[in-house]
């Protein structure tokens, strides 16, 4: 679609989220000299986290009152589509492209040395050879890290399921964001003398077969922030509690679609730094190789739980208050 309307309107229209996958091209606030900017996004698939931070993003560049037109793109988790729109963005001539995932902001990294980039939900944009290095980017890319505090959450476990001794760590092995935390979720578990079995995923088509296979494995079962498990989590919760496996979860979208718990970050303040990181582009106050990876602070993180996952799977959340 290309028709434009406005931001409003489109809410308006198709309702909070939804609106951001079901158009093409959105209208931006008006206002902040003369020149209009063509912003184009590539968000890799369609799920909480992510289009919580497209939301932020957008909120930041009403809020800047910049003049703008936005194009929005998703990939559906498709590689290819990928490349394909990352290439649409380049050819269109934008000001600046926001990424919004790793492998959107790879695609996108690889089709422009030119055109700013501005990436978040990204775990590790260095460890993801999108920059020289998280301080010091030094190219056309930059913006805001989502690397979430593993180590609490293994906390947040253990006092939840204070009895448990094997962890499976369910992720998909085609995203390197996932490797990162994969390593740190092995980490924690280590420390707390817990024996960690990798489960591995390499499409959302796997994800069922993957979860059953852990049934009577494992005691619990720990998710991160991994685009392919967060899309499918409807089908990792249905399996996971009718077997009353617990999983904890890399961010609070993943439990509100059924996982038990998570302490983890707000991903529309995510998007909203990256927002202004962009805006400060855009008005020629910084370039993105000047720029280091920004991150939400400790304090800017908050517990999830649910209530009815809890029930499910036999766990008593009051341990929390204690």
């Amino acid at each position: 679609m290309t028709k434009n309307v406005t931001r409003r309107d489109a809410i308006a229209l198709f309702g909070g989220a939804a609106a951001f996958a079901a158009l093409g091209t959105l209208a931006g606030c008006s206002g902040g000299g003369d020149k209009k900017y063509k912003i184009g996004v590539l968000q890799l698939t369609e799920h909480d986290a992510l289009d919580q931070a497209n939301k932020g993003f957008v909120q930041a560049l009403d809020e800047s009152g910049l003049s703008y037109t936005i194009d929005q793109q998703n990939a559906q988790n498709d590689q290819s589509a990928c490349q394909t729109i990352a290439q649409k963005l380049v050819n269109d001539g934008d000001d600046l492209i926001l990424a919004i995932a790793t492998p959107a902001a790879q695609a996108v990294a690889g089709a422009t040395t030119e055109i700013p980039i501005v990436g978040t939900a990204i775990t590790d944009f260095a460890a993801s050879g999108l920059v020289a290095s998280n301080d010091a980017p030094g190219g056309n890319v930059t913006g805001t890290s989502d690397l979430t505090p593993v180590d609490d959450q293994f906390g947040l476990l253990v006092k939840l399921l204070p009895n448990a001794k094997k962890v499976g760590v369910l992720y998909c092995t085609a995203e390197s964001n996932s490797d990162v935390q994969v390593q740190m979720a092995e980490e924690a578990a280590q420390k707390r003398n817990l024996e960690v079995t990798r489960y591995s995923v390499s499409s959302s088509n796997e994800i069922q077969q993957v979860v059953e296979s852990m049934v009577g494995k494992v005691d619990a079962c720990y998710a991160p922030t991994d685009n392919t498990i967060a899309a499918g989590m409807s089908t990792v919760s249905m399996v996971a509690n009718e077997n009353k496996l617990p999983v904890i979860c890399g961010e609070k979208g993943m439990v509100d679609n059924g996982g038990l718990a998570t302490y983890g970050i707000d991903y529309n303040k995510l998007g909203y730094k990256a927002g202004q990181m962009a805006v400060k582009i855009l008005r020629g106050e910084s370039k993105p190789a000047d720029m280091p990876i920004e991150t939400l602070d400790a304090s800017e993180c908050t517990l999830a739980t649910n209530e009815d996952t809890a029930k499910a799977v036999g766990v008593d959340l009051s341990v929390l208050n204690s």
